[in-house]
C-alpha cells in the first residue's frame, strides 16, 4: 500500500461552482485545473473525485444528467492525458433520504483507499467546503480547504 492519490471535490474545485451544475453548457473546467493535475500526475498521484450531488435527491436533475457530465469530463481529461480512477458521487440529501456516503461522511474515501490500495497518510483531499475537509479527516487523509473556483496552481506547493 504505497499508492497515493488526490481526492477532489467536483463543483468549485474541478469545475466552476454554479449552485447546482448538471447542464453540459454550464460545466466549465476551472483554469489551472489541467496543469495542476499534470504536475501532480508526474509526481505519481492518482485522481479520484468525491462529490455530493443532492440535486438528484431534490428532483432538480436526474442521475443520467450527472453521468453525462462525468462522461464529458473523463473524455476531456483523457485528451489531456489525465485519468480519474473513479468518480464517486452521493445522490442523497438529508431532507429527502438518509445515507452514509454524503460528505462529511467518509464512505467514498474509505472505499477508494481500500479498492485502490492507497495509503491514507500519503493522500490529500482538496475541497471548497468544510465538509470536504471533515470527510478527509475521518478517513485519515490530509484535507486542503480552498476558496471555490480557485486555480489549483495557487496551491500546487502544498502537495509534494
Amino acid at each position: 500500500m504505497d499508492s497515493k492519490a488526490i481526492f477532489l471535490d467536483r463543483d468549485g474545485v474541478v469545475n466552476r461552482e454554479r449552485s447546482f451544475t448538471w447542464k453540459l453548457e454550464d460545466f466549465e473546467i476551472l483554469p489551472g485545473f489541467v496543469p495542476a493535475l499534470k504536475i501532480w500526475q508526474a509526481k505519481g498521484y492518482r485522481f479520484i473525485i468525491v462529490s455530493n450531488q443532492s440535486g438528484i435527491a431534490k428532483g432538480l436533475y436526474r442521475q443520467e444528467d450527472t453521468e453525462l457530465l462525468h462522461s464529458h469530463l473523463v473524455k476531456e481529461m483523457a485528451a489531456e492525458g489525465i485519468e480519474f480512477d473513479e468518480i464517486y458521487y452521493c445522490v442523497h440529501h438529508p431532507d429527502v433520504s438518509a445515507c452514509i456516503c454524503r460528505k462529511p461522511d467518509s464512505l467514498f474515501i474509505e472505499k477508494a483507499l481500500s479498492r485502490f490500495r492507497l495509503k491514507a497518510s500519503a493522500c490529500y483531499f482538496i475541497g471548497d467546503k468544510d465538509r470536504d475537509v471533515e470527510a478527509a479527516r475521518k478517513a485519515g487523509v490530509t484535507g486542503i480547504l480552498i476558496e471555490a473556483n480557485r486555480s489549483l496552481l495557487e496551491i500546487i506547493q502544498l502537495i509534494d
